[in-house]
């Protein structure tokens, strides 16, 4: 993906890169090839919206009336939740969460969009920070979704249920690999009600991050740049983008 890049790209990253690309344009759970493609268009859509621009400047977005500015491929919902996740994260609500499940989409649907999106700007802002333009979106692959839902997913202090460890079948044996520790933090077990999406996701974060097991020895260095170094990045980036994790 990234041979014309002007700066030098590891090996593993841009491998990992290319298969966050297949996975996008394949069948999902929920969501066909195209539909998968149809969200990574619209979250690279959701900067030009004015719709949210005035949501963003405005003290409560809820207040703001008017519609998306979508590319036409998606329900009006599906366009609500990808364009909020994409432009004012920071004020999602739970009650804006229940709003979307009461317009048609399931929670398994919503998670799967969520890792839809968050895969999509992984790859276009890494390409952004090297230089580099934005690959274009593969075509999708034909398929129907497997529609798989985990049978041991149980609700929690989630908006939507999870999967423990212990709750695993051979049918997410990928959750292992995401799940280094008995006890993974909230942030592993997220996307976990589709577990396609949480392994894709944490297939790119070992890359771009770093592996799970090596995140509990901090004075390991694993990167060209020391641990500290890395968290300093990482805290501001997410102090800008107003991420409370």
């Amino acid at each position: 993906m990234y041979s014309g890049a002007p700066l030098l790209v590891r090996d593993d990253l841009s491998a990992t890169h290319v298969r966050a690309w297949q996975r996008l344009a394949a069948p999902g759970t929920w969501w066909d090839g195209a539909r998968r493609i149809a969200i990574a268009a619209e979250t690279r859509n959701a900067a030009k919206c004015s719709y949210c621009r005035n949501c963003k400047d405005a003290l409560s977005p809820y207040s703001v009336e008017g519609s998306h500015c979508g590319l036409g491929d998606l329900p009006e919902s599906v366009v609500e939740v990808v364009h909020r996740i994409v432009t004012d994260p920071g004020r999602l609500t739970h009650a804006w969460f229940d709003r979307a499940i009461e317009t048609g989409l399931s929670d398994a649907e919503f998670v799967e969009t969520v890792g839809i999106v968050v895969t999509t700007i992984a790859v276009d802002m890494f390409a952004r920070c090297i230089g580099q333009p934005a690959a274009a979106l593969p075509a999708p692959v034909g398929g129907v979704p497997s529609f798989a839902r985990p049978v041991g997913a149980k609700p929690g202090p989630a908006w939507v249920d999870m999967l423990a460890p212990q709750d695993l079948t051979e049918d997410e044996a990928c959750l292992e690999k995401v799940y280094p520790l008995p006890n993974p933090t909230y942030v592993r077990s997220a996307l976990s009600l589709v577990p396609k999406e949480a392994c894709g996701l944490f297939d790119m974060v070992d890359a771009q991050y770093l592996p799970g097991p090596v995140m509990a020895h901090p004075a390991t260095r694993h990167r060209a740049i020391t641990r500290p170094q890395m968290e300093l990045i990482a805290g501001r980036v997410s102090a800008i983008n107003g991420c409370f994790y």
